[in-house]
């Protein structure tokens, strides 16, 4: 083997680690972690009614959310032997502080919701009905109604899980409650015929007192959300 063959393998091998090299070493910098996310907006619906939702995670264990819900339902129930419908409707707006203890997707969160949520009762008899022990003709007592609210501060507490804080579709939920305080019953009225007689306004106001005992059982408000949107 010639002196000129011998000097072309060597280089020939040298070069080829450094070719190698140059082939598998990257251009640019690599940065496989996810990207985390600050800011997310969702739908959240469940027992605080439907509505929109935005959110900041501000570090790793704090984060906070803003929101408001509505929603109408019409429920049937009875008092007394009289049968009432009932319309409930939702409306709140409210802030939450979010603590992650673990850096991670569970959270515990508290706030307080600004709370127009009220109950609307009417009942129109048919017959003849027993207000307070006394009875009372279809057209003595007209249409039976009224209106109950709770406070219009409402704090609450919450326990739930935000998903995974990285660019994407994102899916929440938590559960708590709303400390709302019993619903205050007034403007409770008829349309007949007697409710202008001192009796009957006595009578009705004894069955708004009933009512108001039905309803002073119920003093927190049982929250359960579910979320679902996208982090930015």
């Amino acid at each position: 083997m010639t002196k000129k063959m011998l000097v072309g393998l060597a280089a020939c091998a040298f070069s080829l680690p450094a070719a190698a090299q140059t082939a598998t070493t990257p251009v640019g910098p690599v940065d496989d972690a996810p990207r985390t996310s600050t800011f997310s907006v969702a739908v959240a619906a469940g027992t605080l009614g439907i509505g929109p939702e935005i959110g900041w995670r501000l570090s790793d264990h704090v984060g906070i959310r803003g929101g408001a819900s509505f929603l109408n339902v019409t429920q049937s129930f009875d008092s007394d032997d009289v049968e009432y419908d009932g319309k409930i409707k939702l409306q709140s707006f409210g802030a939450m502080a979010d603590v992650y203890p673990f850096g991670g997707n569970f959270r515990i969160s508290g706030g307080a919701r600004i709370n127009s949520n009220q109950v609307g009762v009417s009942a129109t008899p048919s017959g003849t009905v027993t207000i307070n022990d006394n009875d009372y003709t279809a057209a003595q007592v007209g249409t039976l109604s009224g209106v109950a609210k709770p406070k219009h501060f409402s704090p609450a507490l919450t326990a739930g899980w935000s998903g995974k804080n990285a660019r994407g579709f994102m899916f929440g939920f938590e559960t708590g409650v709303l400390f709302q305080g019993a619903f205050k019953l007034d403007r409770f009225q008829a349309t007949g015929t007697a409710r202008n007689n001192a009796t009957f306004q006595a009578d009705l106001e004894a069955e708004r007192r009933s009512l108001q005992d039905d309803i002073d059982k119920v003093k927190v408000y049982p929250i359960l959300q579910l979320a679902i949107g996208y982090r930015f």
